[in-house]
């Protein structure tokens, strides 16, 4: 019993760290997320996603609706659910992280910058596209995925379809080659219906006097 519960305890610190070094944004578990046909997402789906096959499999997710509709929390809960299993994962939003590789870029850090993305088994990337990109952060992206095309998965969340990628990231080249490496072999969650935020700002009110 004794080996049995320091067993335990480790396992626990070691998730503990996995946890606190991936950076995520809200704690999420895949049991707090709200499973329904009608958002666009269902029980035998999320049991699937959650198994971490798809990391193992070095496929992707991509998450796409609305804002507020719940697509942060889920990717959130997925890179959670990989820290349970032994992966390494870390989240970030788009915008941040090409700002990052710019500073890396002029402390010439950018190459162990690179490499040190490569090593993370589940990247969350969110807020995908949310604004235009310039030419140096589009190519910034495209070497992040290339080093981890067919090696790691990539978390996706954005509320433009992928049919729009292109057009939004301007240069087709580059959009083909991004385009390649994460939707093909990614599994698309289409999240639909009202804003959660909105639904959680609406019970948090004080009821009028």
């Amino acid at each position: 019993m004794l080996v049995d519960q320091e067993w335990t305890e480790r396992d626990n610190r070691k998730l503990a760290r996995r946890v606190k070094q991936a950076r995520l944004s809200v704690r999420a578990s895949p049991e707090q997320i709200i499973c329904d046909p009608a958002r666009g997402l269902d029980k035998p789906v999320l049991r699937e996603l959650s198994s971490c096959h798809w990391v193992r499999a070095h496929h992707n997710v991509i998450a796409v609706g609305p804002t507020g509709i719940g697509k942060s929390f889920v990717a959130n809960a997925l890179a959670q659910a990989a820290c349970r299993q032994g992966f390494r994962a870390l989240f970030t939003r788009v915008p941040r992280l090409l700002e990052e590789l710019a500073m890396a870029r002029a402390s010439a850090t950018y190459t162990a910058t690179l490499a040190k993305l490569a090593k993370i088994d589940v990247l969350v990337l969110d807020d995908f596209l949310l604004a235009p990109m310039t030419d140096a952060e589009r190519r910034d992206l495209l070497e992040i995925l290339e080093d981890r095309y067919d090696r790691s998965s990539t978390v996706i969340t954005t509320q433009l379809p992928t049919k729009s990628w292109h057009e939004a990231l301007g240069d087709p080249t580059i959009a083909d080659a991004i385009c390649d490496r994460l939707v093909h072999n990614a599994h698309i969650l289409a999240l639909r219906g009202p804003s959660m935020r909105r639904q959680k700002g609406l019970k948090t009110q004080p009821e009028n006097p």
